[in-house]
């Protein structure tokens, strides 16, 4: 298995970045949340998680290993896949999904896409003893720039299945959050949380 990634990154694109190890072109599905923190030309290092299937192999690039290591765990979860456990990462930060779980909190789970009210449950059966504390670890990823949060946030919920009027939508109501330095991925949740309640 490939534990992680490192090299220049050459490609980014709404859900992938493409990073150059040794001549090699590979492709890393990511969260809006990590991407933004990536940039074309620039070295980057993402710890991986490889799923194999009878007709494809696909990589999933991470912020952290922490990030990492929920994707994997939640996918121990029945009913949940790589693409409902990558949606979950996006909206909830790991500590977030560990408070959820822990609290028995259906009501935050739901709120990412491709978990009902059923599915919930079930994760937090199948979890609550495996999943741990929150750590208290940093949720914030700050993103350099000021102006792309917009479309960073837009590309996002796209990515994750909103229709482009929703999701300008959303990203409007989340504006006001931005600040001097926006962080997109605490915006991209904002925005979920705001079509959530739509």
């Amino acid at each position: 298995m490939i534990a992680f990634v490192s090299g220049k990154v050459a490609a980014l694109t709404v859900s992938s970045a493409v990073v150059e190890v040794g001549g090699v072109g590979l492709e890393l599905m990511c969260t809006p949340g990590t991407l933004a923190q990536l940039r074309t030309g620039q070295q980057a290092t993402l710890p991986t998680s490889m799923i194999v299937r009878e007709d494809s192999l696909t990589l999933y690039g991470f912020v952290d290993d922490d990030e990492k290591a929920i994707f994997e765990l939640v996918q121990t979860a029945s009913g949940v896949g790589p693409k409902v456990a990558q949606s979950i990462v996006a909206v909830l930060s790991p500590d977030g999904v560990r408070s959820a779980i822990a609290a028995e909190d259906t009501k935050t789970l739901t709120k990412v896409p491709g978990i009902g009210q059923k599915g919930a449950q079930r994760i937090i059966l199948e979890l609550k003893d495996r999943i741990g504390a929150p750590t208290g670890s940093s949720t914030g990823r700050a993103s350099g720039d000021a102006a792309p949060w917009r479309d960073q946030v837009l590309q996002g919920l796209v990515g994750l299945g909103y229709n482009t009027r929703d999701a300008e939508k959303a990203v409007e109501a989340v504006a006001g959050e931005a600040g001097d330095r926006p962080d997109v991925s605490l915006l991209l949740r904002a925005a979920l949380r705001s079509l959530s309640k739509a």
